[in-house]
């Protein structure tokens, strides 16, 4: 990585994130995105958060487990700005410079809406530590999906058969959690790209594919 002035317009391929909240399908669409783009002859590749490279795993691994209910607040959202780091050195830059278009399930904003709004560090706090970790670096856009959190952790129930630490949450975190989403919509401005989640699978992927071509055309 190049230093704190490195951005995302500097590379061949385009750097594009989703966002949600828990229950808005989020990985469902961004890898079936990923997966049309690949068929439409596009170079790309999907990647997640926390995650996406070996180191970064094994550091989502701890921060999911459901039996670290003692984690604090502040050294959860470390990790998650470290497993970031490595996933982003790693991965994601090397992808970019290569020309390869990458499609990632999270990133900065996760931080700021869930440690920093619903963990109630500081929104500003949390992105100056993200800052530190990435050297500014963010997408050319992010597609968030909305959903209400009440909707999405009423799928979850019905879709999953284990829930990671952060799903088993309560409904006033999860609140707390769009709340904080709604921050992050308004400081990231033209970079977000707003698409209702609340309807069929289908139709929402069909919705941010089109986007997504947009982004890569334009």
């Amino acid at each position: 990585m190049r230093g704190a002035c490195y951005n995302s317009d500097m590379t061949k391929g385009k750097f594009i994130t989703f966002e949600g909240p828990d229950g808005s399908g989020k990985t469902t669409v961004s890898k079936a995105v990923c997966e049309r783009l690949a068929e439409l002859g596009y170079p790309v590749r999907y990647s997640r958060e926390p995650g996406g490279s070996e180191i970064a795993e094994e550091i989502r691994d701890v921060i999911l487990d459901p039996k670290n209910t003692e984690m604090d607040a502040r050294c959860e959202a470390l990790l998650y700005a470290a497993s970031r780091r490595q996933h982003l050195t790693e991965i994601v830059i090397p992808a970019l410079e290569s020309g390869i278009h990458v499609i990632c399930d999270r990133f900065v904003d996760s931080s700021a809406a869930y440690q920093g709004y619903a963990r109630g560090i500081g929104v500003d706090e949390v992105l100056k530590m993200n800052e530190f970790a990435t050297g500014g670096f963010m997408p050319v856009k992010t597609i968030f999906l909305d959903i209400s959190a009440e909707a999405g952790i009423e799928r979850i129930a019905k879709n999953r058969r284990s829930l990671d630490r952060l799903d088993s949450e309560d409904m006033e975190f999860h609140n707390r959690v769009y709340q904080g989403y709604q921050e992050v919509l308004k400081r990231g401005g033209d970079r977000m790209i707003v698409i209702d989640a609340s309807r069929d699978p289908e139709t929402v992927t069909e919705e941010a594919l089109n986007a997504v071509l947009e982004i890569l055309n334009g």
